[in-house]
């Protein structure tokens, strides 16, 4: 409720108006009366009222001068002015401190009443104006860091296509070009958890406080860092974060670390990154890998293959052996083409085969394992190709009798859902998808057309009609009203003899007639 105060001279007002506005109806309260302005103004500034309905004309202080006090001090309380003078300059004036009410003695009850409704719509309405902008405030606070991370992170891993650092500056509020970065890729080795991924990222966060970015590429972590440390005092801290993890999960990780060059300039760094990575096959899994280590020139004649081990594994996952033959292909003619030292070619065959491997379990990932010397021995690119061509062919087969199985087992669970739902007016895919598997609605209708050679709208229209005409064979007295009620189209029984007519060739009607004839 909001405060009101009472202020005039004359006690007799005081009393009339206090005792004849009934004030919680109007969602207020009278908080207490004064008789001049100087009584007034103090206790205006203990209780803070909402609204102050007062005289003009008072002794000691007015009701203008009042008025001019308590906007300076307290500009958001509100004013009800009442005179016995018609003058125009008392109106003038107070107009200039924001009152909007200005009443003549003797003034009614209506008057009083309309003006403080109008007064407390305006406070109601600026009270929700402040809260919706506070929820706002709080929004983008909760939201904000989010955004940056994801930009940021999309900035420097976006190695195709060149970004447009404006967006970036203006998100950041900073000249990134002025900016001395460094950035450095942790990969766990051996079988983890997501949760021992999140494990690592949390104990480099505590350990790099002040960095840039955070986050995980896939099952990479990648920090960008300010690069205001000499690079021994990072390479310590970069032990303590391995020693730290190998105490608490007797897992080890393989960091590399670019160079140091312009936040402008983070992408280039990821890309040095990840050829440091490329190399931990030479210097064991566990190392610190730098450029120095691995050789990077700087040369425009350069050569390097940068290659998404990631997205190789998600086709060997998915079972399809055409696209992991043909991503293999493609793979060894990079190779070829290239024409790199033979070491180099390799440790980037042996770097996709390990990726490759580790979607198995244990006892048939140290299976493969065993067959690294056989790979490694190999004294042609082609026998290479055609070795791991085989392994790739065994794992994309287990792959896909284990998905065929699984998504047998969704098809069963989505046609079971339609015969359980079929009355459902609101039965479709995206329902389906959302409320019931939890799925995402385009990759369950395409799985759906896989397994089923057709899609899930005509599924559910041909099981609809099939239905109706299994009850229009067994039940002589269904109405077409209930067919259509009880499959699905509500009360647009007009709809459905449409659609029953398109799938047979009769209305529902007709089915019964040529039924009956038949009989």
């Amino acid at each position: 409720m909001f405060k009101v105060m009472l202020v005039d001279d004359e006690r007799i007002i005081v009393d009339g108006i206090s005792k004849v506005i009934k004030w919680e109806s109007l969602g207020t309260r009278l908080i207490g009366t004064a008789r001049n302005g100087i009584e007034a103004y103090e206790i205006i500034k203990q209780n803070r009222p909402d609204i102050v309905i007062s005289d003009i004309k008072m002794p000691g202080m007015n009701g203008l001068e009042l008025v001019k006090k308590v906007n300076n001090t307290f500009p958001e309380t509100k004013f009800i002015l009442l005179s016995g003078f018609s003058e125009f300059d008392y109106a003038k004036q107070a107009m200039e401190f924001g009152v909007k009410h200005y009443l003549l003695k003797p003034c009614n009850e209506k008057n009083i009443i309309a003006a403080l409704g109008e007064i407390c719509g305006e406070l109601n309405q600026a009270s929700e104006h402040e809260q919706f902008i506070q929820r706002m405030k709080d929004t983008l606070e909760d939201v904000l860091p989010y955004a940056k991370e994801q930009k940021l992170k999309e900035f420097v891993t976006n190695i195709n296509e060149n970004s447009d650092l404006s967006s970036y500056q203006h998100l950041f509020q900073t000249d990134l070009m002025m900016t001395n970065v460094r950035l450095m890729l942790f990969q766990l080795e051996g079988d983890f958890q997501y949760e021992q991924l999140f494990a690592l990222k949390n104990i480099s966060e505590h350990t790099f406080e002040t960095y840039t970015l955070c986050c995980t590429v896939g099952e990479l972590i990648l920090i960008l860092i300010k690069d205001v440390e000499a690079y021994i005092e990072i390479q310590r801290k970069l032990e303590r974060i391995r020693e730290t993890f190998f105490q608490y999960y007797k897992l080890d990780c393989t960091i590399a670390v670019s160079d140091s060059g312009k936040l402008n300039h983070a992408n280039k760094l990821y890309k040095e990154a990840l050829e440091c990575l490329h190399y931990r096959f030479y210097l064991g899994e566990g190392s610190i890998i730098t450029t120095r280590d691995i050789g990077i020139r700087n040369s425009p004649d350069q050569k390097a293959v940068y290659y998404d081990d990631q997205k190789f594994c998600r086709l060997v996952k998915s079972g399809c052996w055409e696209d992991v033959e043909l991503e293999i292909h493609d793979f060894f003619k990079r190779l070829i083409d290239l024409r790199i030292d033979t070491y180099a070619t390799k440790s980037y065959v042996i770097q996709l085969f390990n990726a490759m491997i580790r979607l198995c379990d244990s006892k048939k990932m140290n299976t493969y394992l065993s067959k690294l010397p056989i790979l490694l021995e190999m004294e042609t690119i082609q026998a290479m190709q055609s070795f791991f061509q085989t392994i790739a062919n065994e794992l994309t087969g287990y792959f896909y009798h284990q998905n065929k199985n699984k998504h047998s087992s969704i098809i069963n669970q989505v046609i079971e859902i339609v015969k359980e739902h079929i009355s459902d007016p609101n039965l479709n895919l995206q329902w389906v998808a959302n409320e019931m598997l939890y799925m995402n609605a385009d990759y369950l209708g395409k799985l759906f057309k896989k397994e089923t050679g057709e899609k899930f709208t005509n599924f559910l229209t041909r099981i609809r009609i099939d239905t109706a005409i299994h009850m229009l064979e067994t039940q002589s007295d269904v109405k077409i009203f209930e067919l259509a009620d009880q499959l699905g189209f509500g009360e647009n029984s007009q709809y459905f003899s449409q659609v029953f007519k398109k799938q047979t060739g009769f209305t529902p009607s007709e089915y019964k007639r040529e039924m009956a004839y038949g009989v």
